[in-house]
Parts: C-alpha cells; sequence; structure tokens
C-alpha cells in the first residue's frame, strides 16, 4: 500500500480535490496554464511544468480520483484488475465489419495517472529509426531527442540480468527487472536462442531485436507499480493544483485575427476557469480528439452532425488511428509447475502470497510479464518475410500516405522489429477463457504466448456522435481490415506454435489449450482454420495512437513539431494522440518522452 504520509503530502501539497468537495468550490478562476487530463502524459507536463516555472500557476483537471492508495494499481500481481471497473473508461469499438462484426473493448484509465495506473507495467523502446519523425516533417523529433527525454523519466536499478545501455538514473518512475521469475519462465530465453535469437541485455537503447527480460515499472523499494501519480506528481512544485473527478466538457476558443486563442475552459456544471497562457490537451489518444471537436476543431461533417459550430477546419482530427494486435495460444503446464492462475482461482493461496508480500518477502503478487521477444519478419522464416512484404507491398506501394510509404520501408529495415512475443504465465488468452469449475482442467496451470504485429496497415478513426460529453465516441479502429494484417497474424500464431514446440520449452507443457489443434490442425490444409481463428480471437493490445498526428498539415496533422494545433496559437496536445505511427514496442516511455520534450517546449516558449 502506498504510504499513507505520502498519500497525505501529495494531497495537502497540491490541493486535490474531489469535484463535490469543498475544496474544489474553492478552484481558482484563472490560471496561466490547464492541463487536461491527469494521465500518463499530463501528471508528467504538469509537474515539469511546475518546476521550470515556479512563479506560474498550473492547474491539473482530472476526470476520475486520485485513488493513491488502491491495491490494485499498486500491488504487481494485481495487474490488469481494474479493468471494466469504475477506473476505467469503457470504451467499446463500434462492430469491426472485418473481425465477424465483433465488438472489441478499449479500456483507458479514468483516474489520476489514468492509463499508467491500469496498464500491465511493460517498460520498453523501440529501435531508434522508429523515433526518427523528423522525416515525417517534424523538426527535432528523432532519436536522439526522444531517448533522452524518455531516460529522464526513469530510475532504472541496476541487475545482472540487465544492462545499463539507454537507462535513466535519476528520473521519477522507477523501473527494475522483477525479482519473481516463476520456474516455466526461466525456460524462455534458452529456448528462443535455441530457435536462433540473441540474449538482447540492452534492448531500450535503440536496438530492441532479440530475447530478454525486460524492466518493468515498478519501485523497487516499497515493490509498488510506479506510475504518474505516485511518482511525477510527488516531486511538482507548489503551484501545482490538481482537481480530480471533474470533466472538462469544452476548450473555450476566441478568434483573434487569423488565429484563434484558447482562453480556458468549461467543466460540467458549467463553471468556466480562465487559462492566461496556454491549454495543455491531454486526454488521450481516444478522448483528446473528441474534446478538439467538441470546441469546434475538427472536420465539418462530424461537427455539424453534432450540431457544433465549427471554429477551424482541420480534417485530421480523430483520423489516423493505430493500435497493435494480439493472438494468443496457450498451453497446459505440467502438474509440477505452479503458475499465476493459482493467484486468481484459489484465495486461500493468494491471501498467502499477499502475506508474504505484507511480510517483505519475495511474493507471487510481485509479478508482472518480463519475458519478451522482438524480431524480424526473416527471424521468423525467410518464406515468411517474402510473403509478407510482397503482400503489403501489393497492398499499399501506391498509397499517398507518408505513414503506408514508412510502414513499407520499415519491412525491409533490418533495425525495426515487426513482430513481438511475450511469455505470459498463466492463462491470457483469447476469447475461450480460463477453464470453468466445472471442467477437469479447473485448477491446472497453463501459459500463454501473445504474439502482437507491430506494424499493422490497418488505420481507424475515433469521432464524437453528440454535444453531449457523456455520449461515447464512436470508435472505429478497422482492426484486420486488410490482408497483410490477417496473413501476419496467421504467422504470428505458426510462430507461437513453433516456440511451444521448441526445447526446453516443449518439455513443460501436456497438451496445446487454446487454440488447440481440434479447432486448429497443426498440418494440412488449414488455412482456413487459422484464418477463422484470427478473425474470431484477435484482441487489441491497448495501445491507441495517431488521432491527433504530429504531421505537417497537408498531411493529416493536427499539430506541428512544437504541439501547437493548427490555427491556434496556445493550444497544445500532449499525449500518445500526437504519435504519427506506431512503434514497435509498448507506449508508455514514448508518452514519457513525449511529456518531457512538451515541457520543455512549453518553458523555452515561455522564457
Amino acid at each position: 500500500m502506498l504510504s499513507n504520509l505520502l498519500v497525505a503530502a501529495l494531497y495537502a501539497a497540491h490541493s486535490v480535490a474531489g469535484a463535490g468537495s469543498s475544496e474544489a468550490r474553492q478552484v481558482g478562476t484563472s490560471y496561466d496554464y490547464i492541463v487536461i487530463g491527469g494521465g500518463t502524459a499530463g501528471a508528467a507536463v504538469a509537474t515539469r511544468l511546475s518546476r521550470g516555472l515556479r512563479r506560474a500557476s498550473i492547474l491539473l483537471i482530472e476526470a476520475g480520483p486520485a485513488a493513491l492508495d488502491e491495491d490494485r494499481i499498486n500491488i504487481p500481481g494485481n495487474r490488469g484488475s481494474l479493468l471494466g471497473t469504475v477506473y476505467d473508461w469503457g470504451f467499446t469499438t463500434i462492430p469491426q465489419g472485418a473481425t465477424k462484426h465483433r465488438v472489441w473493448g478499449a479500456p483507458r484509465g479514468k483516474v489520476l495517472g489514468g492509463s499508467s495506473a491500469l496498464n500491465l507495467m511493460s517498460w520498453d523502446r523501440a529501435s531508434a529509426p522508429e523515433y526518427d519523425w523528423e522525416r515525417l516533417g517534424n523538426k527535432g523529433w528523432n532519436w536522439r531527442t526522444m531517448i533522452a527525454a524518455m531516460k529522464r523519466a526513469e530510475t532504472f536499478t541496476p541487475s545482472p540480468d540487465y544492462g545499463v545501455t539507454g537507462v535513466g538514473d535519476s528520473g521519477p518512475i522507477k523501473s527494475v527487472i522483477n525479482r519473481f521469475i516463476p520456474a516455466q519462465k526461466k525456460s524462455w530465453i534458452p529456448t528462443m536462442n535455441n530457435l536462433g535469437l540473441p540474449h538482447n541485455l540492452e534492448s531500450l537503447g535503440g536496438n530492441p531485436l532479440g530475447v530478454m527480460y525486460q524492466p518493468n515499472n515498478i519501485d523497487p523499494v516499497p515493490w509498488n507499480r510506479s506510475y504518474s501519480a505516485n511518482s511525477y506528481l510527488p516531486i511538482a512544485s507548489s503551484n501545482l493544483e490538481i482537481l480530480t473527478n471533474t470533466r472538462v466538457i469544452k476548450i473555450n476558443l476566441q478568434k483573434k485575427g487569423r488565429s484563434v486563442v484558447a482562453t480556458g475552459v468549461t467543466i460540467q456544471g458549467g463553471t468556466i476557469i480562465a487559462a492566461r497562457k496556454e491549454v495543455i490537451l491531454s486526454a488521450g489518444s481516444i478522448q483528446s480528439p473528441g474534446l478538439l471537436e467538441l470546441s469546434g476543431i475538427g472536420q465539418s461533417s462530424v461537427l455539424s452532425a453534432a450540431g457544433i459550430n465549427q471554429v477551424i477546419d482541420l480534417r485530421g482530427v480523430g483520423e489516423n488511428l493505430q493500435d497493435h494486435i494480439r493472438i494468443q495460444t496457450s498451453f497446459q503446464l505440467k502438474d509440477n509447475y505452479t503458475s499465476f492462475d493459482k493467484i486468481r482461482i484459489n484465495a486461500t493461496f493468494r491471501q498467502e502470497q499477499l502475506a508474504l508480500r505484507a511480510a517483505g518477502k519475495v511474493s507471487m503478487m510481485d509479478y508482472a510479464g518480463s519475458a519478451y521477444a522482438f524480431l524480424l519478419w526473416k527471424q521468423v522464416s525467410a518464406s515468411v518475410s517474402s510473403s509478407l512484404t510482397s503482400l503489403a507491398r501489393s497492398l499499399f506501394s501506391k498509397s499517398g500516405s507518408k505513414i503506408d510509404k514508412q510502414k513499407l520501408t520499415w519491412l525491409n529495415d533490418a533495425r525495426v522489429p515487426q513482430l513481438e512475443v511475450i511469455f505470459s504465465d498463466g492463462y491470457t488468452g483469447g476469447t475461450k477463457g480460463y477453464p470453468a469449475p466445472t471442467s477437469p482442467l479447473f485448477g491446472k496451470s497453463f501459459f500463454t504466448l501473445i504474439t502482437a504485429i507491430m506494424h499493422p496497415f490497418s488505420r481507424g478513426s475515433v469521432h464524437i456522435s453528440s454535444a453531449d460529453i457523456e455520449v461515447k465516441p464512436t470508435l472505429d479502429p478497422k482492426y484486420l481490415s486488410n490482408e497483410y494484417d490477417i496473413q501476419a497474424a496467421i504467422a504470428a500464431i505458426r510462430y507461437a506454435r513453433k516456440i511451444a514446440n521448441t526445447a526446453p520449452l516443449r518439455d513443460l507443457w501436456v497438451a496445446e489449450y487454446e487454440p488447440g489443434l481440434d479447432a486448429v490442425p497443426e498440418s494440412g490444409h488449414n488455412t482456413a482454420q487459422y484464418r477463422d481463428f484470427v478473425l474470431n480471437t484477435t484482441l487489441s493490445i491497448f495501445h491507441p495512437i495517431g488521432t491527433c498526428a504530429m504531421l505537417p498539415k497537408k498531411d493529416g496533422g493536427v499539430v506541428d513539431s512544437r504541439l501547437v494545433v493548427y490555427g491556434t496559437t496556445n493550444l497544445r496536445v500532449v499525449d500518445a494522440s500526437v504519435m504519427p505511427l506506431l512503434i514497435s514496442g509498448h507506449i508508455q516511455t514514448a508518452v514519457y518522452g513525449i511529456a518531457e520534450r512538451a515541457a520543455d517546449m512549453i518553458i523555452e516558449d515561455a522564457r
């Protein structure tokens, strides 16, 4: 549990207030800077502004509660337990036609810390070329500037299982190699070595290719999740105020000559809070474009359908939505192995592990997934690489999109991974679910190989459908809407089976549970079965980006290289929505890097 002293200090020092409390009614009527969204990026950028602009007043507004002492956030073994709860916005897609009209979940954090409070604590980076956004027209955004910003966000605890290249040593977010490695997971690195993958001890330094134990964002002193709310905000200066349980319904805009100025925000209930200098929008890839649209910035067709007067015509708002997809294969372990499944199904065992943790001893509740591999398609097989590259070229070589062209280039770049594989302890599969209590398999232990396509070509959109903030947006990622993504997913399943059948991992399990050889035979003419499994079970890995893309306006951009919304003078977007295209890895370190860079820019402009 987070220290009560830290909770009290954070509340006292930064005026964290609930919307219905007396403190909320005492919120100021104007601030120099207003940050909308207290999530991963919002809490980070607000903290850095408070420290860099000591004479300025900063207000951070978060729609959810603080929840700093919530064990389901803080204890690593509880990861994932908050999805679908009061701390989750609970977004869903519209039926995805390419996947037999399935509706996909899209969880996002509705709590101080945002999705950094809900995620599974993967702490990795993509390859160096993938941060070279200068090639897309964004001056100053490259590996050199991003790695400096990302390192500034973290403090890595050295480990014999990892190197020191590319890691930070003095930032707010703590990262560490997990201290609990299940016995079955110890087969991971030698198995992948036997498939030709090198052991990469320095995967955060610009080259993630290979197999490794990745760090998790865990503070090793209490062994709690380290995230933006409990790591950035406590170091903020007293000029930062935090307003929780409060929702912004509109950014107030005023035309001044040929430009538009953000004058502040309106919160639910009608209260207007003025911004003397800037408004920073950090509501995330699903909600930042929606707040722009609710404020009159976006496509005329979207705004008029919702009854909103257009202030700025900006066609890129809500477009360019990209997300990683994941395909899961699960295997039943031999009876002499105990997986994380036991924590989920056995309340007594769970309490025993919590007691070990409370006594300061190593516990299964310390566990967060840490066994990863990043591969080129040619490392999967030469034939897979050739067929997927040819297929992508046939589909997208004539595309006018800079994003598609860059992804085609990366298919031939020996530095850029195309596939991620995660050894996940326990059943963390697709739609089949853990065996029911009535099943003879109930109580058995499993492991899951999660394969994720790093650069899918599907791109979708998210838009408001009403002027009412309570109406959820229309979310249409267009998952698996092209043949490349489908064939890439099929190749991923086949490779996962190859991994599972490679020693020493093969010696650990007795049967494939999902999909199972009855559903998808391993050999023969089984293309249809593989395809059905992909369309029926593929899920998101919850990395939406790109909906307020940092691109030239003519290319569908929403913000410029200073993260200022086109057509405005003082409205910026600072979150994952500005990332122009997906990178090969989990996005949280990049989001912290974007927040760090944004704070530098805002402070520089202020001075």
